[in-house]
């Protein structure tokens, strides 16, 4: 089963989420890795209760942006990934094509304590991997019309379904609770530095 996340005594919270994605400031909208193997990750998130969070238009912030909090939570598993230098087993994928989140699967990550990818002068950490770019989205179902309003923490959960060293295809859900607000599939175009700086999606 998926355990809760840990780099030896450092905790995958605000402060490393935020050092091993593009999104700075108040863009980065994660707080912290509740758990991960190579297959999967879970996020918590409690921005979208934030009046100054930067996704909010007309005094709210719609459902349509919780696909950000998605790409973000799929930043940080393809940063996790490529710092340990793991790549998922998807050969337990069901055959009927069905996403497994929730499933036991894929090799869970323990690893010890290591240091950080180091940064360059700039400040932006060197992870070692390709930038990213969310390059479509698949039956993508808003449960809720707005998430401003809600009360809970968000789970932002993602799971790599298949993938290559070109293209990636996530499935993702967002809840509060045993509420499911949103879910979809994404495809991530990998090796994107030509076409865009960062691992980003455009807000809705």
């Amino acid at each position: 089963m998926l355990k809760p996340a840990h780099l030896g005594h450092v905790p995958l919270d605000h402060a490393w989420i935020a050092a091993h994605i593009p999104h700075q400031g108040s863009m980065c909208l994660l707080d912290a890795v509740l758990r991960w193997d190579t297959q999967h990750l879970v996020c918590s998130a409690t921005s979208h209760r934030d009046a100054s969070n930067p996704l909010r238009q007309f005094d709210r912030l719609g459902a349509a942006c919780g696909i950000e909090y998605a790409a973000q939570t799929m930043a940080v598993h393809g940063a996790l990934v490529a710092e340990h230098g793991c790549m998922p087993d998807l050969s337990n994928t069901p055959d009927d094509g069905q996403p497994t989140l929730g499933r036991p699967g894929g090799l869970l990550v323990t690893a010890p304590n290591r240091p950080q990818a180091d940064a360059p002068q700039g400040g932006q950490p060197t992870l070692g991997r390709p930038g990213g770019l969310l390059v479509s989205l698949r039956t993508v179902q808003l449960h809720v019309a707005r998430i401003d309003d809600i009360a809970a923490a968000l789970e932002v959960c993602v799971e790599r379904l298949s993938g290559d060293a070109q293209m990636l295809l996530y499935q993702f859900r967002v809840l509060a609770g045993d509420s499911l607000l949103l879910d979809g599939r994404a495809s991530v175009l990998l090796d994107a530095a030509g076409l865009t700086p960062s691992f980003a999606s455009t807000p809705p």
